[in-house]
């Protein structure tokens, strides 16, 4: 029975190539009531794999958060997998605006305390007390009036690339910290103000307006479906975007375009821009917004520092990050004294550029450069690791399919390892040194990386 992911991103990625069918991203949010969420993850992962749905999941005794990318032709199918529990039959499915198959690459479902990290004690305050729900229109009109206060429950790196007009827009890494920050701000406007807020598809305003009911305001409205239900209404019933720019969302896109306003720039240089990207670097990872011109010169490095860095040798790459807290494990959210040009807390709703319009479905196979790049790599399996020696830095592979010489370039790929490439200079062939390793053979040779049993090994192919 698999309860975890066997494959590498580039391998699933690969495989979604190969197959050429459509896939929908989407997401989804219930708060419930649940006894066992050890089990209620372990049946929802064997359901989903058997039907190629990937993307990331949270669940918890107060319910589940999804966003996902599903096959389209599975889309009934797994919209059955939800409603065979009572707590989400009839659950509305946030379908995105622009698809793209690469959306997310690995299916992961995970038990948390809470389904979004708000750090509320939620025996203090009635969390079923929300606010009133407003549909685009609604949300529109409310807009107009004078006495609307509306505030933006996002972070700061997402409110950057896009928000409501008007919105008070706190400078925040983190959903709990907005939480204090807004009921300070708003003291004296309980009694009398509107207080609206929005987030990106609806599950942190529903924590949040409980909160805040609780808290003494009277009048509390929520978008719901957050932006990404709005985007859908607007264009539905054909109705004006009060919201300027691109909305964030948190797959492989990192942006899902709202209206073809540019409202941000890029932090390297200040042009026009509101693309996000990672920093290649793995011992930084920083998300910040870089144009086309700037990812070329820094070779989508955040730094020149970090620049240097992916120019090193591997094996002094790894001896920079040793002992360190790096990569994935640090997701640094877009704050640095390196970014000139970022900007966060009060934003502007001046558009500084107009997005150009792309043919039908250019945006979305535009985006994801780095894994189809990864995957145009020709390679070829070998095996998989059978043990890793932490202290001598030695992996043990088992040779299942081809040939391996000294000399050649290999690829370790795995879930937590990433992709990392090598040149064999010497290895151990049955426990004796050799330059030829075939089918059945067990091979040792450094690894300056930690590498794990779930982890495959290719030979690159000239």
């Amino acid at each position: 029975m698999q309860l975890y992911n066997t494959l590498s991103a580039e391998e699933r990625a690969e495989l979604i190539d190969q197959a050429g069918k459509q896939r929908l991203t989407l997401s989804f949010y219930a708060y419930a009531k649940i006894e066992d969420p050890k089990k209620f993850r372990d049946n929802l992962f064997i359901q989903w794999n058997q039907l190629d749905a990937l993307g990331r999941t949270y669940v918890a005794k107060e319910g589940i958060n999804a966003q996902m990318s599903v096959p389209a032709e599975n889309f009934e199918a797994f919209r059955e997998t939800l409603e065979t529990y009572e707590f989400m039959r009839g659950i509305r499915l946030n379908v995105a605006l622009e698809h793209d198959d690469h959306s997310f690459l690995k299916l992961t479902v995970k038990v948390r305390n809470k389904i979004v990290a708000d750090g509320l004690n939620d025996e203090t305050f009635d969390v079923t007390n929300i606010g009133v729900h407003l549909k685009a229109k609604e949300f529109n009109h409310i807009l107009e009036d004078p006495n609307t206060i509306v505030v933006d429950f996002r972070n700061h790196y997402e409110s950057e690339i896009g928000h409501f007009k008007g919105a008070i827009t706190p400078d925040v890494e983190t959903f709990r910290e907005s939480l204090p920050i807004i009921n300070k701000q708003l003291k004296d406007f309980k009694e009398d103000k509107n207080l609206v807020m929005y987030c990106t598809g609806g599950i942190r305003c529903e924590k949040a307006s409980a909160y805040f009911k609780h808290q003494g305001f009277k009048n509390v409205f929520q978008l719901e479906g957050g932006i990404i239900n709005y985007a859908k209404q607007i264009k539905e019933e054909n109705l004006e975007s009060k919201f300027i720019g691109k909305n964030f969302v948190f797959d492989h896109r990192l942006g899902e375009r709202i209206t073809q306003d540019i409202v941000s720039q890029c932090h390297q240089c200040g042009k026009p821009c509101d693309n996000h990207t990672n920093c290649v670097n793995d011992g930084c990872h920083l998300l910040f917004i870089q144009c086309d011109d700037c990812k070329a010169i820094m070779e989508n490095c955040c730094s020149s520092e970090c620049l240097e860095i992916t120019n090193l040798p591997l094996v002094e790459q790894v001896k920079l990050r040793r002992g360190k807290q790096v990569g994935n494990r640090v997701f640094r959210k877009g704050k640095s004294d390196k970014l000139l040009f970022k900007h966060s807390g009060e934003l502007s709703d001046k558009s500084l550029a107009v997005a150009q319009t792309r043919a039908k479905g250019e945006l979305s196979a535009a985006k994801p450069k780095d894994i189809r790049q990864k995957i145009k790599v020709k390679k070829v399996l070998l095996g998989k690791v059978e043990h890793y020696y932490v202290k001598a830095q030695v992996g043990l592979f088992i040779i299942e399919n081809n040939e391996l010489k000294v000399g050649d370039t290999i690829l370790i790929t795995g879930p937590t390892t990433g992709t990392e490439e090598l040149v064999l200079e010497k290895m151990l062939v049955n426990g004796n040194e050799n330059t030829l390793a075939t089918i059945g053979d067990k091979v040792t040779f450094e690894v300056p990386f930690r590498v794990r049993l779930s982890d495959k090994l290719f030979k690159i192919l000239e």
